[in-house]
Order: structure tokens, then C-alpha cells, then sequence
């Protein structure tokens, strides 16, 4: 059985995320916190097997809220809460440490596949960074993901079209095995692809 932590600082948002975990089957408990000071003072009591970890919050963001998390007990699960408009942050969440990543308005189904999956047992160890044969121009799409760009603005930066960087993209999704441009990042920073 899993205890979930829900850290965001919106009240509306940590209810809604209440009433769809508590009942999940494996879910033993859920608490809240409104802040990454809240966050850390309650996993320091009460050790929770998974943090719901909003990505941006007034004070400590996510992401060092993460960190210091991770530091503080590094079995912990965290799963990142985006509004979908950071990909950035969760990537760099992810690569540093953090199990994943879910929308804030994911249904009570996705809720539950999220935390079936990283919620219980041990973390399993990283295996070694598989070797990926990306080209020039598709690291240099990846790194214009990374900062945040559109394919547009890749483009324009390395004089090339969209659909050209369209193509570029779908070439590195597919050696990366990622699924979209948060998920492409954070594969990309793990293995030292980008920085």
C-alpha cells in the first residue's frame, strides 16, 4: 500500500487531487502541503512512498523542492504536476531524479496507472545510459527544445524550415523512444546528450 503526499499551492487543485487518489486501489493514505517548505516538513514526519510535486509554486519551486527531497531520502517517488506549459522543468526534474510527470486534470484512471507504477516497492537502480547515435542537427533540435523553443524558432535559429525541424523532431523521438518533448529532454539529459 502507497502513501501519497499532494504538494501544490492552489487549494482547489489539492482537493480535486484528494478526491481522485484517495480510494485508488493501493493508495493507504493521502496527505497534503501547500508548499515545498510544507512538503519537506511533512515527509520528514511522516516518510510518504510518493510526492505528487507541482512543477510551479510561489517560494521553493518544484524543482528544488524535488531536489532537497530527493537529498533528504533518496527512495522517495516523485511524480512532477504540470499544467503542461513547462516542459523544461520537468524535464530537468526528471533527469535529476523524479519518477515521471502528470497533468493536473489527468482522470481518475491515469491518476491510477501513475501511481500503480511508481508508487510501490523499491526504486529500481538506474541501468547505464543507453548510447544514442543522434545527428548534428537533431542534438541541435534538442537542445532548442531544451530552452523552450518552438520549431519555429529552431528554424529560424538554424536557418532551416519548420517541417524540416518537424522531421528532425520525429527522427529524435523515435531513436530516443520518447513520446513528446518533455519525455525527449529529460532522455536527453540523462544520457548526457545535452546539458
Amino acid at each position: 500500500m502507497t502513501s501519497v503526499l499532494i504538494v501544490d499551492d492552489a487549494p482547489a487543485v489539492r482537493d480535486n487531487l484528494r478526491r481522485l487518489v484517495t480510494g485508488l486501489p493501493g493508495v493507504a493514505s493521502v496527505s497534503l502541503a501547500s508548499s515545498g517548505d510544507e512538503a519537506i516538513a511533512r515527509c520528514t514526519a511522516e516518510r510518504p512512498d510518493l510526492v505528487l510535486l507541482d512543477v510551479r509554486m510561489p517560494g521553493m519551486n518544484g524543482l528544488e523542492c524535488a531536489r532537497r527531497l530527493l537529498h533528504f531520502d533518496p527512495a522517495v517517488r516523485i511524480v512532477m504536476l504540470t499544467a503542461g506549459d513547462d516542459p523544461q522543468a520537468v524535464a530537468t526534474a526528471v533527469a535529476n531524479g523524479a519518477a515521471g510527470y502528470i497533468s493536473k486534470d489527468a482522470t481518475r484512471l491515469e491518476m491510477g496507472l501513475a501511481i500503480h507504477h511508481v508508487g510501490g516497492g523499491d526504486r529500481p537502480h538506474d541501468p547505464p545510459p543507453p548510447q544514442f547515435r543522434l545527428s548534428e542537427r537533431e542534438t541541435q533540435v534538442l537542445a532548442g527544445m531544451s530552452r523552450g523553443m518552438s520549431n519555429g524558432e529552431i528554424g529560424r535559429e538554424l536557418y532551416l524550415s519548420e517541417d524540416t525541424i518537424k522531421t528532425h523532431a520525429r527522427r529524435l523521438f523515435r531513436k530516443l523512444r520518447a513520446s513528446d518533448r518533455a519525455q525527449a529532454v529529460a532522455v536527453g539529459l540523462r544520457a548526457g546528450l545535452i546539458s
